[in-house]
């Protein structure tokens, strides 16, 4: 018998084979964004412990670094060492920078550049130190090859960077010069000559003209004609009417403001530099062109001279001819290129240092006017004690004799004080060439470099007391009689073996320059000129000192002198 078929509904039959779960391509898409939520979440955590862990190290390397400013003075950071303190330091006053420090670690702090630099040494404004230095271990404290190879292209082998024999025999023969009669007089003439027959016609023009004058560069040039006539026995005329531009000057004053800057760079980056011709290497390249061209044609022309001077007695005494004269070790003369070492080495301390002084002098001057006052009446006092004294000799035919400058203490005294605040080499170094220890315990290992703080030295109350920012001539009065200070202590005409030689020579022309001024003029700066210390091997004013000359009235320099009479 069939059964009968029996229509299917319309419900779906389950076929046993059919799996219950979802579908595998639904699980992976499921299982997939729950990795990937997973995966970024495990991404997520990570990078914020990283960040954590970056955070929590930048933390303890920031106030690791800071916590050694209390022990070095200033922060010492992972491979940088100080150089970002020192590159802050350069963007405003260098000298004020330092002498800040050195005042906080006690007049010694050693500073760290970057690793593998050639930026560390140690700095110190300590007169026991500067004495132990420059006198005391003289031998163990030469320039040193670093100094040497950072000014070469600028001064070579001349005295400022020469050491041993090289610089002994240059400080005998200007030794032997300086301190002969003949020589003598020829720098009181010249410079009689240079102030009297160009300074002051220049400052009169201006006086006429209601005109204001860089006093600066107006004394640079008149350093720059003297120490010309007296050392090379040349003329350039750089001070004369029209203040005709000179090259040279220019050139030598960009040549020592990058030089300097090698000093606050690694070696290996300036010499890159140099290499490439590129930025503050490729300005000094050119700068040293302009200053050897100058020197060369000095050396070309002395040469000429002597060639048509005859054998007589007149024979002028210069110390460039005096060194034409002599021989080398191989009883050679001297090659061209040391007799330009000697130029621009002379020029250096001759130009440089009495201008830079009396400029900042002058300035000093201006803002404490009782120190004006002082010096006024003591030059009128000293020439009252000439047997007649006539009125026509108050006009500018007054002509100050050389006993006379010596007798001006209070002069010297200010001039003194001004070279005390604003010293014109600011820093100097040395190099040590066996292991030492300084007189305050600082370890000196071979090789260290040592930076004095000639500045600094000035700001230090416990050298000067607490007075020592203060312009007080005062302090270099007993009993109204100049009295010297100890070179290490005052130290800016050196001291030791490298005592400058010129120094006698430098306050005479500074005292002969200045009262020939002050007698005849008052000197006010411009109002709202900015005055800062250049960075250079000497403290030049960074933007010249802008002044108007005032004549001094008849009736005043008549009063002064009867208060003498």
């Amino acid at each position: 018998m069939q059964y009968p078929l029996i229509p299917c509904h319309s419900k779906t039959m389950i076929d046993p084979s059919t799996n219950l779960t979802p579908s595998s391509s639904s699980l992976s898409s499921d299982d997939s964004l729950a990795g990937n939520f997973v995966t970024r979440r495990l991404f997520f955590l990570r990078d914020v412990h990283i960040l954590e862990l970056f955070l929590a190290l930048l933390v303890f390397v920031v106030i690791h670094s800071l916590r050694q400013k209390r022990r070095y003075g200033l922060p010492v950071w992972p491979f940088l060492g100080m150089l970002p303190s020192l590159v802050s330091g350069l963007q405003a006053n260098m000298y004020d920078w330092v002498s800040d420090i050195v005042c906080q670690q006690n007049g010694t702090f050693k500073f760290r550049g970057p690793w593998f630099s050639s930026l560390n040494c140690v700095v110190t404004a300590d007169p026991r130190n500067l004495e132990h230095l420059l006198k005391t271990k003289f031998s163990v404290f030469p320039k040193g090859p670093y100094f040497r190879d950072t000014v070469r292209d600028l001064l070579g082998d001349g005295i400022f960077s020469a050491d041993d024999e090289t610089w002994q025999r240059q400080r005998k023969t200007a030794s032997i010069e300086f301190h002969s009669a003949k020589f003598r007089q020829l720098t009181t003439d010249s410079l009689l000559e240079l102030v009297h027959a160009r300074l002051l016609p220049v400052l009169e023009n201006a006086v006429n003209k209601s005109i204001s004058i860089d006093l600066q560069d107006i004394l640079l040039r008149l350093t720059f004609d003297n120490v010309c006539m007296i050392a090379f026995g040349v003329d350039p005329g750089c001070l004369r009417p029209g203040l005709p531009e000179i090259p040279f000057a220019r050139a030598f004053e960009d040549a020592t403001e990058a030089t300097v800057l090698r000093f606050v760079t690694p070696t290996c980056v300036w010499k890159a530099m140099r290499y490439l011709d590129l930025g503050t290497e490729k300005k000094l390249k050119r700068s040293i062109k302009g200053v050897d061209e100058f020197a060369e044609e000095v050396i070309r022309t002395r040469k000429k001279e002597l060639a048509l001077q005859s054998e007589d007695k007149n024979k002028r005494s210069d110390l460039l001819t005096v060194f034409m004269g002599l021989k080398d070790e191989q009883g050679k003369p001297f090659s061209d290129k040391f007799l330009r070492d000697i130029c621009v080495n002379f020029i250096l301390a001759g130009r440089d240092t009495s201008s830079v002084a009396l400029s900042w002098f002058f300035w000093l001057l201006e803002k404490n006017p009782m120190v004006e006052e002082k010096i006024l009446a003591e030059i009128s006092r000293i020439i009252n004690e000439r047997e007649e004294m006539k009125n026509e000799e108050l006009k500018s035919r007054l002509v100050f004799r050389p006993e006379e400058i010596k007798k001006m203490d209070y002069l010297q005294a200010a001039l003194s004080e001004a070279l005390r605040l604003y010293p014109s080499v600011p820093v100097d170094h040395k190099e040590v060439v066996e292991d030492d220890v300084f007189p305050d315990g600082t370890v000196l290992k071979k090789g260290t470099k040592v930076i004095y703080a000639i500045y600094a030295m000035g700001r230090m109350e416990a050298i000067w007391g607490k007075d020592c920012r203060e312009y007080k001539p005062e302090r270099w009065l007993r009993d109204g009689r100049y009295m010297s200070e100890s070179a290490y202590k005052f130290s800016a005409f050196n001291g030791g073996p490298r005592l400058c030689l010129g120094k006698d020579f430098a306050y005479y022309q500074m005292k002969f320059a200045a009262a020939s001024i002050i007698y005849r003029y008052r000197v006010k700066v411009v109002k709202d000129h900015p005055v800062a210390p250049k960075l250079a091997l000497t403290m030049y004013m960074k933007h010249g000192l802008e002044v108007n000359v005032i004549k001094r009235d008849e009736s005043e320099l008549q009063n002064y002198l009867k208060t003498y009479t």
